[in-house]
């Protein structure tokens, strides 16, 4: 893969973030913790709120995906599924 200029390596490294990521959620899952990957956010504000906590330099470093990671408040519903018969008929 050519990385030709900073744009195309920040997207390289962006898609790398998400495997990072997958396997920190898988791993939080099996400790009993659960997790949301989040994007969709104003990139431009978490970098500039992440700099101004000094938790970043922007000249450096950028974000590129966010997870929470937490316990839930409320147990699992129960599934519910109805009988594989009621959904289909063999003719």
């Amino acid at each position: 893969m050519a990385l030709k200029d900073a744009h195309d390596r920040f997207k390289w490294a962006c898609r790398q973030a998400y495997i990072a990521m997958a396997n920190m959620m898988t791993a939080a899952t099996e400790l009993g913790i659960d997790s949301c990957p989040i994007e969709g956010f104003n990139y431009a504000q978490m970098n500039q709120f992440l700099a101004d906590q000094q938790i970043i330099d922007p000249a450096h470093w950028q974000i590129a995906v966010m997870v929470s990671f937490g316990y839930r408040a409320q147990p699992i519903k129960p599934k519910v599924r109805q009988p594989l018969g009621d959904l289909y008929e063999e003719v």
